[in-house]
């Protein structure tokens, strides 16, 4: 049975104004991964089936991958739905995710995995498997798995993946066009006089308040704009190339992202915990 309901459940609202709390993102998140683990599981086991049985079968074991192919892309967008709602309470946390590690930190891209990775990910899983089945492909037999694309599969992915890189570096430079705004005049003025305040000792804490979110208010809208860009180019990414693949080459796919995003995960936590307990 789907885990769908586990980490659907941390989307109620814990509090009477009805804003999440980073804390219940990330226990939704620690949800999310454990669900992301189950439908690995099920990607693997029924990728095995599928290699036994497509001999004598092949139409009808292909026909059997596309329902779970659904239910993993499903599982990614409800991640980005749930993202995109807290994101509009919280864009800075979304940014810099505590529920993530430093491994993970230092390969963020606006709050998230760099959309190209995904192709570079592909022809990294492509070689791998063209290489296991050098002696099938020699001797004509198909593998039917990534190391089998076609030329019109990679013409496809090429076009795809220049598509993405263009539209990776729009977005990277209107963030840091964005990024400038920090020192507008609105800021540095800001700045000044808040300091000056300090120094006079003046007590306008509730009025500084105001002030100061007044003035990053559209700073933090901007960046849940280009948040919300980027998210939803990640998962177009996810879904254009899968499009491009047969079933059993979504598979995969899509076992190969998710091996590489939990592992990654894990190994960045052991290496956050081994170096607090040496400290």
């Amino acid at each position: 049975m789907s885990k769908l309901a586990s980490s659907a459940a941390y989307l109620v609202p814990t509090s009477t104004n009805s804003s999440p709390s980073r804390e219940t993102f990330r226990k939704f998140f620690e949800c999310w991964l454990g669900e992301q683990n189950n439908y690995l599981e099920q990607l693997i086991s029924t990728c095995k089936d599928y290699d036994h049985n497509r001999k004598n079968s092949p139409q009808s074991s292909q026909a059997t991958l596309q329902p779970l192919i659904n239910r993993v892309l499903e599982h990614y967008e409800h991640y980005y739905r749930s993202k995109s709602r807290w994101a509009k309470d919280d864009v800075l946390s979304m940014l810099s995710p505590s529920w993530t590690s430093t491994l993970e930190h230092a390969f963020l891209w606006i709050g998230g995995w760099r959309p190209s990775v995904a192709f570079h990910l592909l022809y990294s899983k492509s070689g791998h498997q063209l290489e296991a089945q050098l002696h099938e492909l020699i001797t004509g037999l198909g593998t039917g798995d990534l190391g089998d694309l076609s030329a019109s599969q990679l013409t496809r992915v090429d076009q795809l993946q220049r598509k993405t890189v263009r539209e990776e570096n729009e977005l990277t430079e209107k963030l840091a066009k964005h990024q400038e705004t920090v020192a507008d005049s609105s800021m540095v003025e800001l700045a000044h006089e808040v300091t000056e305040l300090l120094r006079s000792e003046n007590t306008g804490d509730e009025v500084e308040e105001e002030r100061v979110e007044s003035t990053l208010a559209p700073k933090k809208d901007g960046l849940q704009e280009i948040l919300q860009v980027a998210d939803d180019l990640r998962l177009r990414t996810i879904k254009d190339v899968i499009e491009i693949l047969t079933p059993i080459q979504a598979v995969h796919f899509l076992i190969a992202a998710a091996e590489l995003h939990l592992r990654l995960h894990d190994w960045g936590k052991k290496g956050d915990w081994a170096r607090r307990v040496h400290h």
